[in-house]
């Protein structure tokens, strides 16, 4: 079986970081590995939470896990809520790097052309830099366009991904993919550019006219679970497409939905069921 490890924060009741990437993971067949970067009451959404702070438990775990000479198929990191964890990752990455380890860095940090509270410009471009250890990256538009120091842009077009796509991969890393992208009325999904080949991927489903917390966690949990397991990159990309999709019709239909994330319980057979063949 694989081990992937993901490094994010974790909070006790809200369906995002760890409490979705470790259950998805785990469904994709794949050993779920977990690097807490802090943990929260709740998510914060919510109107009051309680947070402490992990960052200096990184390096303690990562130093054991050498010792032990624990390894690790892939690597996947969510949000980072400081410098200090951005560098430390940065150094996990060198430490647990195997020859055929996959790098997948989801630059949680902003959405809707704003940075998260307590973010700033600079970070936004220490992010960048950490992304030139990857492999893969799956920045939305506003994240995109916060770590390239341009301005953000709610009208585009596909030349407009396309040259973004090859600006982001020049940050270091082999692949990048933009979440989020809507190239016509009615359709959402995700453009990538691979680097080394040259080569463009896009694959759009429908997009409902609805926006829950939480699905861009639920998307790169799923896109990396599935490539970890040994679909092809461009497949996992799709079916992640599918599932978070799936994710929110679910949570449409249940007369009792919660504010605070997505019923992506509901939609893991849809995602098992894709990848039981392999």
């Amino acid at each position: 079986m694989k081990r992937l490890l993901t490094v994010q924060d974790i909070s006790c009741v809200g369906k995002c970081s760890l409490t979705v990437a470790l259950p998805i993971i785990s469904a994709a067949g794949v050993e779920c590995a977990v690097l807490p970067t802090a943990v929260l009451s709740t998510h914060t959404a919510f109107p009051k939470f309680t947070f402490h702070d992990l960052t200096g438990e990184i390096a303690p775990i990562s130093s054991t896990w050498k010792e032990l000479g624990l390894a690790f198929d892939a690597i996947y990191t969510g949000y980072l809520g400081s410098f200090e964890q951005l560098a430390l990752v940065e150094k996990l990455f060198d430490d647990h790097r195997g020859e055929n380890t996959f790098i997948a860095v989801d630059p949680a940090m902003a959405d809707n052309g704003k940075l998260y509270k307590g973010f700033t410009p600079e970070f936004a471009r220490a992010m960048g830099k950490l992304c030139a250890k990857a492999d893969l990256i799956l920045p939305n538009l506003t994240e995109a366009a916060f770590m390239l120091g341009e301005e953000y842009r709610e009208e585009y077009d596909e030349e407009y991904v396309r040259a973004l796509l090859v600006r982001l991969c020049g940050l270091g890393c082999r692949r990048a993919a933009l979440t989020g992208i809507s190239l016509e009325d009615g359709k959402i999904g995700v453009y990538a550019f691979d680097s080394a080949t040259g080569e463009y991927f896009s694959y759009f489903n429908e997009k409902l006219p609805v926006a829950y917390h939480g699905t861009g966690d639920i998307y790169a949990s799923a896109a990396v679970g599935a490539y970890t397991r040994g679909l092809p990159l461009n497949d996992s990309l799709a079916l992640a497409v599918d599932y978070t999709l799936e994710c929110i019709r679910k949570t449409m239909q249940d007369p009792d939905r919660v504010f605070y994330g997505v019923n992506f319980e509901e939609a893991l057979p849809l995602y098992v069921d894709r990848l039981r063949s392999l």
